[in-house]
């Protein structure tokens, strides 16, 4: 099963590679890894998506929890969480397919960022299968590049990463698993 793991963090050198650490040492695999600083400055969210089990997530909250820099961590549920990715794709795109391309990136709410000569450059944010669904269409136009981001979210409603109940979220889980 996949989860998606918030874990704030202190806003110093090495923290990410230390965070990092503790899923390689433990041979727990990383599919999708986002950082950044959070409305206070002191402070970086990590946003990290893995497999397993009930028992390895708690596993995994459990040692995050012991690393020092580490200030909290929840479980982003995913049917109270908002989850997106950002994925920017270069698209080869003579004069002709322009506009076939734009109208289909106006379906998918992407977004045009540049257009050169022979490509353009969209811009798309949203979930997984939306920008795999994207890069489908795309196909037949020949992407030329592409990059995305890891997956970011935040619960949805008052929860915040800072009083969610951990207790709760891991009881949860294992109730989702039976």
């Amino acid at each position: 099963m996949r989860h998606t793991l918030a874990v704030l963090v202190l806003n110093q050198p090495g923290v990410l590679m230390r965070v990092a650490g503790m899923f390689s040492r433990r041979g727990f695999n990383i599919e999708s890894l986002a950082v950044g600083v959070t409305e206070v400055a002191e402070c970086s969210r990590i946003t990290a998506v893995m497999q397993g089990d009930a028992a390895t997530v708690k596993q995994v909250v459990k040692q995050l929890e012991k690393l020092v820099e580490v200030q909290s961590v929840a479980i982003l549920p995913p049917e109270a969480a908002v989850v997106r990715g950002l994925a920017l794709i270069k698209v080869k795109s003579c004069s002709e397919r322009r506009l076939e391309i734009l109208k289909l990136a106006e379906v998918f709410r992407a977004k045009a960022v540049d257009v050169a000569e022979q490509s353009i450059t969209l811009e798309l944010t949203g979930d997984e299968e939306k920008i795999n669904a994207f890069l489908e269409v795309l196909a037949p136009y020949q992407v030329l590049e592409m990059v995305r981001t890891g997956v970011i979210g935040l619960q949805r409603g008052e929860e915040t990463i800072l009083n969610s109940s951990k207790e709760c979220q891991l009881t949860a889980l294992l109730a989702a698993e039976v």
